[in-house]
Protein backbone atom coordinates (compact mmCIF):
# COMPACT_ATOMS: atom_id res chain seq x y z
CA UNK A 1 0.00 0.00 0.00
CA UNK A 2 2.79 2.36 0.85
CA UNK A 3 4.64 1.76 -2.41
CA UNK A 4 1.50 2.19 -4.49
CA UNK A 5 0.51 5.41 -2.71
CA UNK A 6 3.99 6.84 -3.17
CA UNK A 7 3.89 5.88 -6.83
CA UNK A 8 0.51 7.61 -7.22
CA UNK A 9 1.86 10.76 -5.60
CA UNK A 10 4.91 10.85 -7.87
CA UNK A 11 2.85 10.31 -11.00
CA UNK A 12 -0.25 12.42 -10.29
CA UNK A 13 1.11 15.55 -8.63
CA UNK A 14 3.73 16.45 -11.27
CA UNK A 15 1.02 16.30 -13.90
CA UNK A 16 -1.27 18.41 -11.72
CA UNK A 17 1.34 21.12 -11.23
CA UNK A 18 2.17 21.09 -14.92
CA UNK A 19 -1.50 21.61 -15.74
CA UNK A 20 -1.74 24.46 -13.26
CA UNK A 21 1.36 26.13 -14.65
CA UNK A 22 0.04 25.69 -18.17
CA UNK A 23 -3.24 27.34 -17.24
CA UNK A 24 -1.36 30.13 -15.47
CA UNK A 25 0.83 30.91 -18.47
CA UNK A 26 -2.14 30.67 -20.81
CA UNK A 27 -4.04 33.17 -18.68
CA UNK A 28 -1.05 35.51 -18.56
CA UNK A 29 -0.69 35.38 -22.34
CA UNK A 30 -4.37 36.12 -22.84
CA UNK A 31 -4.31 39.00 -20.35
CA UNK A 32 -1.17 40.42 -21.93
CA UNK A 33 -2.75 40.34 -25.37
CA UNK A 34 -5.75 42.22 -23.98
CA UNK A 35 -3.50 44.73 -22.25
CA UNK A 36 -1.30 45.17 -25.33
CA UNK A 37 -4.39 46.02 -27.37
CA UNK A 38 -4.69 49.16 -25.24
CA UNK A 39 -2.14 51.63 -26.60
CA UNK A 40 -2.45 53.95 -23.62
CA UNK A 41 -1.54 51.08 -21.32
CA UNK A 42 1.63 50.39 -23.29
CA UNK A 43 2.56 54.08 -23.21
CA UNK A 44 2.16 54.12 -19.44
CA UNK A 45 4.19 50.95 -19.06
CA UNK A 46 7.00 52.39 -21.21
CA UNK A 47 7.14 55.52 -19.01
CA UNK A 48 7.28 53.39 -15.85
CA UNK A 49 10.12 51.31 -17.32
CA UNK A 50 11.98 54.52 -18.19
CA UNK A 51 11.83 55.71 -14.59
CA UNK A 52 12.78 52.22 -13.44
CA UNK A 53 15.94 52.46 -15.54
CA UNK A 54 16.68 55.77 -13.82
CA UNK A 55 16.56 54.00 -10.46
CA UNK A 56 19.04 51.39 -11.68
CA UNK A 57 21.36 53.82 -13.46
CA UNK A 58 21.73 56.42 -10.69
CA UNK A 59 24.03 54.45 -8.33
CA UNK A 60 26.06 53.17 -11.29
CA UNK A 61 26.62 56.69 -12.61
CA UNK A 62 27.53 57.98 -9.17
CA UNK A 63 30.12 55.24 -8.76
CA UNK A 64 31.66 55.46 -12.23
CA UNK A 65 31.04 58.88 -13.81
CA UNK A 66 29.86 61.33 -11.18
CA UNK A 67 31.83 62.41 -8.16
CA UNK A 68 30.28 62.88 -4.77
CA UNK A 69 30.68 66.65 -4.76
CA UNK A 70 27.79 68.23 -6.55
CA UNK A 71 26.21 64.99 -7.67
CA UNK A 72 25.19 63.44 -4.37
CA UNK A 73 21.72 64.53 -3.20
CA UNK A 74 23.03 65.26 0.30
CA UNK A 75 25.79 67.50 -1.02
CA UNK A 76 25.22 71.17 -0.21
CA UNK A 77 27.91 73.75 -0.86
CA UNK A 78 26.15 76.90 -2.09
CA UNK A 79 27.56 79.18 -4.75
CA UNK A 80 30.22 76.82 -6.05
CA UNK A 81 30.99 75.36 -9.44
CA UNK A 82 33.36 72.61 -10.50
CA UNK A 83 36.80 73.64 -11.75
CA UNK A 84 38.40 70.81 -13.79
CA UNK A 85 41.89 72.32 -13.41
CA UNK A 86 41.80 72.72 -9.63
CA UNK A 87 39.92 69.44 -9.24
CA UNK A 88 37.32 70.76 -6.81
CA UNK A 89 34.39 73.17 -6.70
CA UNK A 90 35.13 76.88 -6.38
CA UNK A 91 32.89 79.95 -6.62
CA UNK A 92 33.24 81.51 -10.08
CA UNK A 93 33.66 85.24 -10.42
CA UNK A 94 30.38 87.00 -11.12
CA UNK A 95 28.38 83.76 -11.00
CA UNK A 96 26.30 82.00 -8.41
CA UNK A 97 24.13 78.96 -8.28
CA UNK A 98 21.74 77.88 -9.69
CA UNK A 99 23.69 77.26 -12.87
CA UNK A 100 22.06 76.72 -16.24
CA UNK A 101 22.30 73.33 -18.00
CA UNK A 102 25.70 72.43 -19.42
CA UNK A 103 27.59 69.35 -20.58
CA UNK A 104 28.63 68.59 -17.02
CA UNK A 105 25.17 69.29 -15.59
CA UNK A 106 22.61 68.45 -18.33
CA UNK A 107 19.72 69.81 -16.23
CA UNK A 108 21.69 72.45 -14.39
CA UNK A 109 22.26 72.78 -10.66
CA UNK A 110 20.02 73.93 -7.85
CA UNK A 111 20.53 76.71 -5.34
CA UNK A 112 23.01 74.62 -3.33
CA UNK A 113 25.13 73.51 -6.25
CA UNK A 114 23.61 70.05 -6.50
CA UNK A 115 23.06 68.46 -9.88
CA UNK A 116 19.35 68.43 -10.81
CA UNK A 117 19.55 65.24 -12.89
CA UNK A 118 21.23 63.26 -10.12
CA UNK A 119 18.58 64.44 -7.64
CA UNK A 120 15.78 63.44 -9.99
CA UNK A 121 17.24 59.98 -10.50
CA UNK A 122 18.02 59.48 -6.82
CA UNK A 123 14.51 60.60 -5.74
CA UNK A 124 12.79 58.28 -8.22
CA UNK A 125 13.54 55.37 -5.89
CA UNK A 126 11.70 57.17 -3.08
CA UNK A 127 8.69 57.86 -5.30
CA UNK A 128 8.43 54.21 -6.34
CA UNK A 129 8.75 53.08 -2.72
CA UNK A 130 6.08 55.51 -1.59
CA UNK A 131 3.63 54.74 -4.38
CA UNK A 132 3.95 50.95 -4.41
CA UNK A 133 3.82 50.67 -0.60
CA UNK A 134 0.65 52.78 -0.45
CA UNK A 135 -0.85 50.75 -3.30
CA UNK A 136 -0.13 47.43 -1.59
CA UNK A 137 -1.72 48.63 1.66
CA UNK A 138 -4.76 49.87 -0.27
CA UNK A 139 -5.20 46.54 -2.06
CA UNK A 140 -4.96 44.50 1.16
CA UNK A 141 -7.25 46.74 3.21
CA UNK A 142 -9.87 47.32 0.51
CA UNK A 143 -10.04 43.62 -0.42
CA UNK A 144 -10.53 42.49 3.18
CA UNK A 145 -13.03 45.25 4.00
CA UNK A 146 -15.07 44.59 0.87
CA UNK A 147 -15.02 40.81 1.39
CA UNK A 148 -16.01 40.93 5.08
CA UNK A 149 -18.74 43.52 4.48
CA UNK A 150 -20.31 41.52 1.65
CA UNK A 151 -19.98 38.13 3.33
CA UNK A 152 -21.30 38.96 6.80
CA UNK A 153 -23.70 41.77 5.90
CA UNK A 154 -25.84 43.18 8.71
CA UNK A 155 -24.09 45.26 11.34
CA UNK A 156 -20.63 44.47 9.96
CA UNK A 157 -21.60 45.77 6.53
CA UNK A 158 -23.26 48.85 8.02
CA UNK A 159 -20.29 49.83 10.17
CA UNK A 160 -17.67 49.29 7.47
CA UNK A 161 -19.64 51.04 4.71
CA UNK A 162 -20.58 54.04 6.90
CA UNK A 163 -16.88 54.40 7.74
CA UNK A 164 -16.11 54.25 4.03
CA UNK A 165 -18.76 56.90 3.29
CA UNK A 166 -17.27 59.17 5.96
CA UNK A 167 -13.76 58.80 4.50
CA UNK A 168 -15.00 59.49 0.97
CA UNK A 169 -16.55 62.77 2.18
CA UNK A 170 -13.28 63.90 3.81
CA UNK A 171 -10.61 65.33 1.43
CA UNK A 172 -7.37 63.36 1.43
CA UNK A 173 -5.04 66.38 1.42
CA UNK A 174 -6.86 67.95 4.36
CA UNK A 175 -6.59 64.66 6.24
CA UNK A 176 -2.85 64.42 5.55
CA UNK A 177 -2.29 68.03 6.63
CA UNK A 178 -4.05 67.23 9.91
CA UNK A 179 -1.99 64.08 10.39
CA UNK A 180 1.28 65.90 9.61
CA UNK A 181 0.45 68.39 12.37
CA UNK A 182 0.07 65.54 14.86
CA UNK A 183 2.86 63.16 13.77
CA UNK A 184 6.21 63.64 12.02
CA UNK A 185 5.72 61.98 8.64
CA UNK A 186 8.32 60.21 6.56
CA UNK A 187 7.73 58.41 3.28
CA UNK A 188 6.72 55.11 4.89
CA UNK A 189 4.35 56.83 7.33
CA UNK A 190 2.84 58.80 4.46
CA UNK A 191 2.40 55.60 2.44
CA UNK A 192 0.67 53.97 5.42
CA UNK A 193 -1.84 56.80 5.89
CA UNK A 194 -2.54 57.14 2.16
CA UNK A 195 -3.01 53.38 1.81
CA UNK A 196 -5.37 53.18 4.79
CA UNK A 197 -7.34 56.25 3.69
CA UNK A 198 -7.87 55.02 0.14
CA UNK A 199 -8.30 51.39 1.21
CA UNK A 200 -11.06 52.16 3.69
CA UNK A 201 -12.70 54.63 1.29
CA UNK A 202 -13.97 54.47 -2.27
CA UNK A 203 -11.95 51.37 -3.21
CA UNK A 204 -13.56 49.35 -0.41
CA UNK A 205 -17.03 50.37 -1.62
CA UNK A 206 -16.24 49.26 -5.17
CA UNK A 207 -14.77 45.93 -4.08
CA UNK A 208 -17.72 45.32 -1.76
CA UNK A 209 -20.12 45.64 -4.71
CA UNK A 210 -18.02 43.09 -6.60
CA UNK A 211 -17.97 40.81 -3.56
CA UNK A 212 -21.78 40.85 -3.43
CA UNK A 213 -21.80 39.34 -6.93
CA UNK A 214 -19.37 36.65 -5.75
CA UNK A 215 -21.48 35.88 -2.69
CA UNK A 216 -24.36 34.48 -4.77
CA UNK A 217 -22.16 32.20 -6.89
CA UNK A 218 -22.93 28.46 -6.61
CA UNK A 219 -19.42 27.56 -5.49
CA UNK A 220 -19.84 29.69 -2.35
CA UNK A 221 -22.88 27.66 -1.32
CA UNK A 222 -21.02 24.48 -2.22
CA UNK A 223 -18.15 25.53 0.04
CA UNK A 224 -20.57 26.06 2.93
CA UNK A 225 -22.19 22.67 2.41
CA UNK A 226 -18.75 21.05 2.30
CA UNK A 227 -18.08 22.44 5.78
CA UNK A 228 -15.88 25.39 4.90
CA UNK A 229 -15.55 27.95 7.68
CA UNK A 230 -16.25 31.65 7.28
CA UNK A 231 -12.60 32.67 7.19
CA UNK A 232 -11.76 29.85 4.79
CA UNK A 233 -14.50 30.92 2.36
CA UNK A 234 -13.44 34.57 2.50
CA UNK A 235 -9.73 33.88 1.98
CA UNK A 236 -10.13 31.03 -0.52
CA UNK A 237 -13.00 32.29 -2.66
CA UNK A 238 -13.67 35.99 -2.10
CA UNK A 239 -10.13 37.35 -1.92
CA UNK A 240 -8.72 35.60 -5.05
CA UNK A 241 -11.67 36.82 -7.13
CA UNK A 242 -11.34 40.38 -5.81
CA UNK A 243 -7.58 40.68 -6.29
CA UNK A 244 -7.66 41.50 -10.05
CA UNK A 245 -9.94 44.47 -9.41
CA UNK A 246 -7.88 45.45 -6.37
CA UNK A 247 -4.72 45.36 -8.48
CA UNK A 248 -6.39 47.72 -10.94
CA UNK A 249 -7.07 50.30 -8.21
CA UNK A 250 -3.52 49.89 -6.93
CA UNK A 251 -2.38 51.78 -10.02
CA UNK A 252 -4.58 54.76 -9.14
CA UNK A 253 -3.33 54.73 -5.53
CA UNK A 254 0.27 55.12 -6.73
CA UNK A 255 -0.76 58.31 -8.51
CA UNK A 256 -2.53 59.58 -5.39
CA UNK A 257 0.46 58.89 -3.14
CA UNK A 258 3.02 60.58 -5.39
CA UNK A 259 0.82 63.64 -5.86
CA UNK A 260 0.13 63.88 -2.10
CA UNK A 261 3.84 63.77 -1.30
CA UNK A 262 4.53 66.58 -3.77
CA UNK A 263 1.81 68.78 -2.26
CA UNK A 264 2.84 68.19 1.36
CA UNK A 265 6.54 68.67 0.61
CA UNK A 266 5.81 71.91 -1.24
CA UNK A 267 4.24 73.30 1.93
CA UNK A 268 7.07 71.96 4.09
CA UNK A 269 4.87 69.47 5.97
CA UNK A 270 7.25 66.51 5.58
CA UNK A 271 10.35 67.56 7.53
CA UNK A 272 11.69 64.00 7.69
CA UNK A 273 11.75 63.70 3.88
CA UNK A 274 14.99 65.06 2.39
CA UNK A 275 15.20 63.21 -0.93
CA UNK A 276 12.06 63.42 -3.03
CA UNK A 277 10.67 65.34 -5.97
CA UNK A 278 8.41 67.33 -3.67
CA UNK A 279 11.39 68.30 -1.53
CA UNK A 280 13.16 69.63 -4.62
CA UNK A 281 10.21 71.92 -5.34
CA UNK A 282 10.12 73.00 -1.70
CA UNK A 283 13.83 73.93 -1.87
CA UNK A 284 13.13 76.09 -4.92
CA UNK A 285 10.24 77.78 -3.12
CA UNK A 286 12.29 78.50 0.01
CA UNK A 287 15.05 80.17 -2.00
CA UNK A 288 12.60 82.38 -3.90
CA UNK A 289 12.97 80.96 -7.41
CA UNK A 290 9.44 79.62 -7.79
CA UNK A 291 8.16 82.66 -9.69
CA UNK A 292 11.23 82.79 -11.95
CA UNK A 293 9.95 79.99 -14.15
CA UNK A 294 11.24 81.49 -17.39
CA UNK A 295 14.71 82.50 -16.21
CA UNK A 296 15.34 79.46 -13.98
CA UNK A 297 13.18 76.89 -15.76
CA UNK A 298 15.46 73.95 -14.90
CA UNK A 299 14.58 74.31 -11.21
CA UNK A 300 10.86 73.71 -11.76
CA UNK A 301 10.20 72.11 -15.13
CA UNK A 302 12.18 68.81 -14.89
CA UNK A 303 10.84 67.82 -11.47
CA UNK A 304 7.29 68.96 -12.31
CA UNK A 305 7.39 67.02 -15.58
CA UNK A 306 8.67 63.94 -13.70
CA UNK A 307 5.78 64.07 -11.22
CA UNK A 308 3.27 64.54 -14.03
CA UNK A 309 4.72 61.78 -16.20
CA UNK A 310 4.98 59.15 -13.47
CA UNK A 311 1.49 59.88 -12.12
CA UNK A 312 0.08 59.80 -15.65
CA UNK A 313 1.95 56.56 -16.39
CA UNK A 314 0.33 54.63 -13.54
CA UNK A 315 -3.04 56.10 -14.47
CA UNK A 316 -2.61 54.96 -18.08
CA UNK A 317 -1.57 51.48 -16.96
CA UNK A 318 -4.67 51.40 -14.78
CA UNK A 319 -6.81 52.29 -17.78
CA UNK A 320 -5.16 49.51 -19.75
CA UNK A 321 -5.75 47.01 -16.94
CA UNK A 322 -9.38 48.09 -16.81
CA UNK A 323 -9.88 46.51 -20.22
CA UNK A 324 -8.40 43.27 -18.86
CA UNK A 325 -10.38 43.17 -15.60
CA UNK A 326 -13.68 44.51 -16.93
CA UNK A 327 -15.18 42.06 -19.47
CA UNK A 328 -17.51 44.72 -20.88
CA UNK A 329 -14.52 46.79 -22.03
CA UNK A 330 -12.66 43.96 -23.72
CA UNK A 331 -12.25 44.14 -27.45
CA UNK A 332 -13.68 41.06 -29.10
Amino acid sequence: MTDSSQTAETTVYPGLWQARLGLLFKGLRQNWSLFAASKIGLVGLAIILFFGLMVIAEPLLRQTVWDERGFHPDYGAPFEVYDPVMGYDIPPEGKAHPLAPSWRHPLGTDENGRDILSQLMFSTRSEFTLGLTAAAITAIVATLVGAFAAYYGGIVDTLLMRLADLIVLFPLISFLILVSALFPLGLLELALFVGLFVGFGATAIILKSQALAIKVKPYIEAARIAGGGHLHIILSHFVPNLLPLAFLYMMFTVTTAIFSEAVLSYFGLLPDVTTSWGFMINTTKQTGYTLQFIEKWWLIFPVSASITLLCSAFYLVGRGLDEVVNPRLRRR
